[in-house]
């Protein structure tokens, strides 16, 4: 590829097939819509592990503060300052934000992301990667987020989104789950993400919205301001 790892700047990367029959039936997925999601979930560096969408979820929350990379020199750095809520490992970034002094990871059971166990505008950057889909209220997933942000504060977070549909909700449809089909463990999906995504982002009361796109359609980042 030519391009280098947002996170570790290797330039080596490796591809894996991570769908599977059930969850793209399911999904209802068509050949190149399978095709841009195994390259968001399976694209992956061959040195720090990190994948696509992660990678874009650390490039989105640099761009936002104005560094241009790699994350293991942000998080030494600029970032230094920041204090940051991380609701479950987003991907494999972990390794690079626990290195913030004022970072804060949050894991599902143990924190309910509609009831997160933290007092108003505590934090400077909130990120979640591919949790937002499990939430059986994802706007109010969302305001909480919000509600924990300082003002001006940043919600950075990827959802795996269909880019040519629209944001559906599983209720009364037969139980999807992600993660291992062997194993699916609490990876129910209770929402499939389409194009409209942003919409939530705004009902839960973030006075702005964008998209961050490292690579389109397969590494999209939503990004809400308070």
């Amino acid at each position: 590829m030519s391009m280098t790892c947002a996170c570790c700047g290797s330039a080596r990367f490796r591809q894996q097939k991570v769908l599977w029959k059930e969850l793209t039936d399911a999904w209802r997925l068509a050949a190149h819509e399978i095709a841009y999601i195994d390259q968001q979930q399976g694209l992956h560096c061959a040195d720090c592990g990190v994948n696509l969408r992660a990678m874009a979820l650390a490039r989105a929350v640099m761009t936002f503060y104005g560094h241009p990379g790699p994350l293991r020199d942000f998080v030494l750095g600029d970032a230094a300052r920041l204090s940051l809520l991380e609701i479950n490992e987003a991907g494999k970034l972990t390794q690079f934000f626990g290195k913030m002094p004022q970072h804060v990871l949050a894991r599902y059971p143990e924190a309910d992301m509609t009831q997160l166990a933290f007092e108003d505008q505590r934090f400077d950057c909130v990120v979640h990667s591919d949790t937002l889909e499990h939430v059986p209220n994802p706007v109010r997933g969302l305001s909480e987020c919000r509600r924990v942000l300082k003002p001006g504060g940043l919600c950075a977070f990827t959802v795996p989104m269909v880019v040519d549909r629209l944001t559906l909700s599983r209720e009364g449809l037969p139980p999807s789950y992600h993660g291992s089909p062997a194993n699916p463990a609490d990876n129910l999906v209770r929402t499939e993400y389409g194009a409209d995504a942003w919409k939530q982002v705004v009902l839960a009361g973030f006075r702005e919205c964008r998209i961050f796109a490292l690579q389109y359609p397969a590494a999209l980042v939503l990004m809400g301001i308070r």
